[in-house]
């Protein structure tokens, strides 16, 4: 039998460790630490939304779960996980403190499990919005401040941010739909799943575990959403030119 209350920690030891040596790697390089700071505006921003949509959801849907643990808010510091709030910022993809939520009080005009799907969803949507918003934002500051303001000191660390802001989100959008537990992809497919799989998904939950900390270690969490990243961050960039008329 899979016990992750054990392994849970042992998980967060070894996620500690690669932090560590992030950390180390990024103090050593003057460049990688300038970027880092850059990104933490865009992690906080994203993974802020992110909790606060699953809460804000799930208080939509008849549970006040999230309202009674004060996670229906907007302060970064309700909702930041200390370890995946680190590996968004070092690797580009993360988590946040999970969100409480009981099925249980949905509304009956769904099902718990239909609820729990828009829930989940809810997260990365929320990111992928921000993203756009983020663009809109960037190609307005092109297209009024001009190449002159770009150009400048503040100006450079403001797009620069703003840049990251969005390949941030976007990251910690698609990231979270992966299909494996704890992340929301494996919530938001079971709607779509035979019962046989169902019942297999819920038995087997705790060797999904150890294929989401595998991802990690081997980088492969990289390779699964890098081209994806890519390709719907164009997309976005490409919205928010068109906009502008770009």
């Amino acid at each position: 039998m899979f016990n992750f209350s054990f392994d849970k920690r042992a998980i967060y030891i070894i996620l500690a460790i690669m932090v560590i040596a992030m950390i180390v790697q990024y103090l050593a390089n003057p460049g990688m630490l300038e970027s880092l700071l850059i990104s933490v505006p865009g992690v906080l921003v994203a993974i802020t939304f992110h909790e606060f949509a699953h809460a804000f959801v799930a208080d939509r849907l008849g549970d006040d779960t999230a309202r009674r643990e004060g996670r229906l808010s907007l302060n970064p510091f309700d909702h930041l996980d200390p370890i995946g709030t680190v590996l968004l910022l070092f690797a580009g993809f993360g988590w946040g403190k999970p969100v409480h939520v009981n099925p249980s009080n949905y509304t009956r005009k769904i099902s718990m499990e239909k609820g729990e799907a828009i829930v989940s969803i809810a997260g990365p949507i929320m990111n992928f919005l921000l993203a756009i918003v983020f663009s809109i934002i960037y190609f307005g500051i092109f297209k009024f401040a001009g190449l002159s303001f770009m150009a400048t000191t503040l100006g450079d660390i403001i797009m620069k941010m703003i840049m990251s802001a969005i390949s941030i989100n976007v990251g910690l959008g698609l990231f979270n739909l992966i299909p494996l537990p704890p992340l929301d992809g494996s919530k938001v497919i079971m709607p779509f799943l035979p019962y046989n799989a169902k019942n297999w998904f819920r038995n087997n939950e705790g060797i999904f575990y150890i294929v989401f900390i595998a991802i990690w270690l081997t980088g492969l969490a990289s390779y699964i959403i890098s081209p994806g990243i890519q390709v719907v961050g164009s997309w976005i960039l490409n919205l928010g030119s068109a906009i502008w008329g770009l």
